[in-house]
C-alpha cells in the first residue's frame, strides 16, 4: 500500500468518527424548539398511519414553540392525540386551526445529565481516533519490516499520524465544548 493511501486512509476513518459524533450531537436535545422533534410522529390520518411533516406545515416561531398547522383542518384531533401518545411528554395546545406545542426548559438536572451523555459520546470518538492511529502504525510498522520504508521514513510517517491524531481530538473537545455550552446555557 502507499504511503499516501495509507493517510488518506488514516484521515478519512479519523473524518468519519468526528462526523458521527456531531450526529450523536443533533440528537441531544438543548431545550429549544425543533421541528425535528415531531416530524416523524405518526398520526393515523383516514386509517392511515402519516407522519406528521406530511399532513401539516411545522414551524418554531421561538425558541420554545412548535407550531403545527394541519393542511387538513378535520386532522387536528388525531394530530393532537397522536402527540399524547407519542414519548414527547409535551401536551399540545390547539385553537382547532393551529396546534402549539410549548417546549419547558430544560432543568438543571437534565441538563448535567445531558453533558455526561456529551462526554461519553466524545470519549467513544476519542478511543476510536485512537484506534484509528493503533492501524495506521501498525501498516507502517509492517511497511519498514516488509523493507517499503526505511527506518527514518518511519520515524517521520509515525509523528505525522500522531499529528494527525492529536489534531482530530482536539477538533471533537472543541465541538463538545460548544455543545456542553449550548446545553448549560439557561
Amino acid at each position: 500500500m502507499a504511503i499516501n493511501d495509507l493517510f488518506d486512509e488514516i484521515e478519512e476513518r479519523m473524518m468519519n468518527a468526528e462526523e458521527a459524533m456531531k450526529v450523536e450531537f443533533a440528537g441531544i436535545r438543548t431545550g429549544k424548539a425543533s421541528t425535528s422533534l415531531v416530524e416523524n410522529i405518526m398520526v393515523e390520518y383516514y386509517g392511515t398511519n402519516t407522519r406528521l411533516r406530511d399532513i401539516a406545515g411545522l414551524a418554531t416561531p421561538d425558541s420554545r414553540l412548535i407550531t403545527i398547522q394541519p393542511w387538513d383542518q378535520s386532522a387536528v384531533k388525531a394530530i393532537e392525540k397522536a402527540i399524547l401518545a407519542s414519548p414527547l411528554g409535551i401536551s399540545p395546545v390547539s385553537d382547532g386551526k393551529v396546534i402549539r406545542l410549548p417546549i419547558p426548559p430544560l432543568s438543571e438536572e437534565r441538563r448535567t445529565a445531558l453533558v455526561k451523555q456529551v462526554k461519553a459520546h466524545v470519549e467513544n470518538s476519542k478511543i476510536e481516533i485512537r484506534n484509528v492511529r493503533r492501524d495506521g502504525n501498525e501498516a507502517l510498522k509492517k511497511a519498514q519490516k516488509n523493507a517499503e520504508i526505511t527506518e527514518d521514513e518511519l520515524k517521520t510517517h509515525l509523528e505525522r499520524v500522531q499529528k494527525l491524531t492529536d489534531s482530530y481530538i482536539a477538533k471533537l473537545e472543541e465541538i463538545a465544548a460548544a455543545k456542553e455550552k449550548e446545553l448549560m446555557t439557561i
